[in-house]
């Protein structure tokens, strides 16, 4: 059977009353995949996979920007980004779309979110793809103490202004230079040209909320995430990258250890390649593989 041909240019969604902005590629009534993506980045981090999905499975992939992130609107004035508090958005979105369970295609903090969710709420969870991360970064309850200090501190001084570039290609040319994993310019350039707004005098300032560089009040401990990882029952597909942020890793050993039902698979590419042009299509083929194999099992 020929699968539809799938667009390049998804449609802009709004949810959650507005608060938050997706993206969608897909038809409106193939089954729904929720895609979550990591800390700093937004919906356009699915831009070269969901393509490649929605013509080789069938489905709808509807890509949040987390509250803060992209398009979405900032969280309130004296309110945290604390981790759990991305499980609304995606119970928000899910909520918007009349979608009782779920699979999830999330990436690094993403990935933190849908184990949280996966552990708490098992039944709205139906499967998850999990893209170069697996829970939640932790603190030892020894250091819980100046973890506190270290977020209050924060958070009592001013909120620093946006950045501000004089045009499209520096602000790339900066989050290549100020990422917190190695990122090249051509994987970089769909998450800058979302998070961009141009202004009056024609430069461009970047949408994130500053606050979001903020440290946390409060982190989960190593314990309390590998018990949350021990209670995820949905079915687990890993994808790891050689030179991505889990490997051979002593948390990482013990996090895959914890899930019950964890397959893995480790692809040549870096901590975003789903986003890399020369890794985004290995991505595709190992998810494409798994689902069918899925559908035939049922």
């Amino acid at each position: 059977m020929s699968r539809p041909t799938a667009t390049r240019y998804p449609h802009s969604l709004y949810l959650a009353q507005g608060r938050l902005a997706a993206l969608s590629w897909g038809r409106d009534a193939a089954p729904t995949w929720l895609a979550l993506h990591g800390w700093l980045d937004n919906a356009a981090s699915f831009s070269r996979l969901a393509p490649l999905l929605v013509e080789a499975l069938d489905i709808r992939i509807v890509a949040i920007d987390f509250r803060g992130h992209g398009h979405s609107a900032h969280a309130p004035a004296g309110e945290d980004y604390a981790l759990w508090d991305y499980c609304h958005d995606v119970l928000d979105a899910m909520d918007d779309l009349a979608i009782e369970r779920v699979a999830l295609l999330a990436h690094s903090m993403g990935a933190a979110v849908a184990c949280l969710l996966a552990a708490a709420v098992p039944e709205r969870i139906e499967f998850m793809t999990l893209l170069d991360g697996l829970g939640a970064l932790n603190t030892p309850s020894g250091d819980t103490t100046s973890q506190l200090r270290k977020g209050l501190m924060a958070h009592r001084r001013p909120i620093s202004r946006a950045p501000r570039y004089p045009d499209l290609a520096t602000a790339v040319a900066a989050r290549v230079a100020g990422g917190v994993t190695p990122l090249d310019t051509i994987t970089a350039t769909p998450l800058v040209e979302r998070n961009a707004d141009v202004t009056a005098d024609g430069h461009v300032q970047m949408r994130t909320d500053s606050r979001l560089l903020k440290p946390s009040l409060v982190r989960f401990t190593p314990s309390q995430v590998l018990a949350l990882l021990a209670d995820i029952q949905a079915p687990v597909l890993l994808i790891e990258g050689e030179e991505g942020i889990l490997g051979k890793r002593d948390w990482a050993e013990k996090a895959r250890q914890a899930v019950p039902h964890l397959t893995r698979h480790v692809l040549a590419g870096g901590h975003h390649l789903h986003l890399e042009p020369k890794a985004v299509s290995g991505v595709a083929e190992v998810m494409t593989q798994s689902l069918m194999k899925r559908r035939d099992q049922s």
